[in-house]
């Protein structure tokens, strides 16, 4: 099956080249794509000079957008599986495998990997897993389907996934967004166990006051992303 890894990446110097490298000697057999998100520091420097996979958008799109960029690259290329690995460190390319079988063997059009399940690896803090459960009851209100790490960009997608999110993938909040939207077009969406690790390079954007406010504006968003879903059915 052809299988395209994608790797959002925005000012990710201190890390990007490493998980490129880890990748490539865990999985050396599946494609990649670095998808780099207007980077203001070396990051496209890096990918250059070591000869990466890549392409670049001309400006910052966030996540939603790079990884948009991404599944469009993967629909119009004819990959049949699309992989977010995130550019900073904290997904093992170790899971990769266990992450696509659901998907290899027809049982889940979308998997996510959840650190939540077997409650391994870099747990993040009580506020934002608090924040997680929040959004996935949320998410449960919207469309029935229950996901134990709603936030997770560690996630694997079907052919038919692919073309959905190629032409319509939420930018604000794409991880919660998503899976609404992939269940409301009845794709099913399956979790397993994964150990994620802290990040290896750069900070995190997210502090105790913007958790709480991603968490009550990503609740009103979903809500919203319903209501647009049901009545364009």
């Amino acid at each position: 099956m052809k299988i395209l890894i994608i790797i959002p990446a925005y000012n990710e110097e201190d890390s990007i080249l490493s998980t490129v490298r880890e990748l490539e000697a865990v999985c050396p057999a599946y494609d990649y794509l670095v998808v780099n998100d207007g980077s203001t520091d070396s990051t496209e420097e890096i990918l250059r000079k070591e000869k990466l996979q890549f392409i670049s958008l001309p400006c910052n799109l966030g996540i939603g957008g790079a990884m948009q960029a991404g599944y469009l690259y993967a629909y119009r290329n004819d990959y049949e599986i699309a992989v977010q690995l995130d550019g900073d460190g904290q997904h093992d390319p170790n899971y990769l495998e266990a992450l696509i079988q659901p998907l290899k063997d027809g049982i889940a059009d979308m998997v996510i990997g959840s650190r939540f399940v077997s409650r391994q690896g870099f747990q993040t803090t009580a506020l934002r897993r608090f924040g997680n459960r929040f959004i996935g009851h949320i998410i449960r209100l919207c469309c029935g389907t229950d996901v134990t790490d709603s936030t997770s960009g560690f996630r694997a997608v079907n052919r038919e996934v692919i073309r959905l999110f190629a032409g319509d993938y939420a930018h604000d909040y794409p991880e919660p967004e998503s899976i609404v939207n992939a269940s409301l077009h009845d794709f099913r969406v399956y979790d397993i166990p994964v150990a994620m690790r802290a990040r290896s390079g750069g900070v995190s954007s997210i502090n105790p006051i913007r958790s709480v406010y991603y968490m009550i504006k990503v609740s009103l968003s979903l809500i919203i992303c319903r209501i647009r879903l049901w009545r364009n059915k």
